[in-house]
């Protein structure tokens, strides 16, 4: 099955009306809003590393609320056990049975708030939910359901008393991108409209949460020609062997960056997966992937600089001569 030019602009007329619908509650920010849709729609999870205030809660629900889904938010603390998460067996002295009371997880969108404050035990319930989409207790397996997301933060200027995420934890997440402050026309219509408390409240339902997983099906049969899939394999092989890199670019980061880039170019109204595709979604599907040796890191090398000088040395395929 391949996508026709007519399912693709169905698709991307849905998306963009998605996007609108959450921009009235997260004001100036299109770009991120389009990262974090693309992150639902391929069925991913997506790690936001930003400041006090910049709307991550606002975002989570107004997501939750645009595919008429359900949303839960997580306040991480250090005291913070697993079964807080997951859910918990409860006794039934009527029935003489236990009974599974399921956590805050079994939602649609759930915002895991400062999710490196709690104890490593804690994060690591997150991981077999946030992969294989259910939840086991006492040896049962409890389906989460579909749309499932997990949208976490960190702050990144406090780090006393936090549990830094491992990098299996870290390579969970589809993205990691950061919302950032508003520019100046959208904070002076943010203080405009101070009166409305909560914005995201006032974002209405575009489609089903059915729909979302007909519309992953449907990306899934974009079409990724193989010039495309060998460029995505030469950046992995390169920032593995990249001088200044401890860790390069695994196999599921490059499942993980296809994956999105099928997304992002049916989104676009396109069928297939061109070139721009895999550089706009470099950095947020691999950045949090690879890790900067500590040599280099205390010369001042960022991911970011990495990323470029990966995307200078691997030629891009010419796909009008292919």
């Amino acid at each position: 099955m391949t996508v026709s030019p007519d399912q693709a602009a169905r698709f991307a007329e849905t998306f963009d009306r998605m996007v609108a619908n959450i921009n009235a509650a997260i004001l100036g920010k299109d770009h991120v809003v389009r990262l974090a849709l693309t992150c639902l729609l391929s069925e991913g999870h997506l790690l936001l590393e930003d400041y006090p205030g910049t709307g991550k809660t606002s975002l989570a629900k107004a997501l939750a609320n645009t595919v008429k889904g359900t949303n839960a938010r997580i306040q991480f603390t250090p005291d913070l056990l697993p079964s807080d998460v997951t859910g918990v067996q409860i006794y039934d002295q009527r029935q003489q049975q236990f009974e599974f009371v399921p956590g805050p997880i079994f939602h649609s969108i759930v915002l895991a708030d400062e999710i490196n404050r709690a104890s490593p035990k804690t994060q690591s319930a997150l991981l077999e939910v946030m992969e294989e989409g259910q939840v086991t207790v006492d040896g049962v397996a409890h389906p989460v359901g579909k749309p499932f997301m997990v949208i976490a933060t960190q702050n990144p200027i406090e780090q006393a008393g936090t549990y830094r995420l491992p990098e299996a934890q870290l390579d969970r997440f589809l993205m990691k991108t950061s919302i950032g402050y508003p520019d100046h026309d959208a904070t002076v219509a943010l203080l405009e409209g101070s009166a409305v408390r909560d914005r995201s409240a006032w974002v209405d339902p575009v489609i089903l949460d059915t729909a979302v997983s007909q519309l992953s099906a449907l990306a899934d049969h974009v079409l990724v020609r193989p010039e495309v899939l060998g460029y995505v394999s030469r950046i992995a092989d390169a920032s593995r062997r990249h001088p200044k890199v401890r860790l390069g670019v695994s196999p599921r980061g490059c499942l993980a960056l296809v994956r999105c880039a099928k997304t992002w170019a049916v989104a676009h109204g396109r069928s297939f997966v061109t070139v721009d595709d895999i550089l706009c979604l470099a950095l947020p599907v691999l950045g949090h992937r690879i890790l900067v040796g500590s040599e280099a890191q205390f010369d001042g090398v960022t991911v970011d600089q990495v990323i470029g000088e990966i995307f200078q040395d691997v030629a891009a395929p010419d796909l009008r001569a292919a």
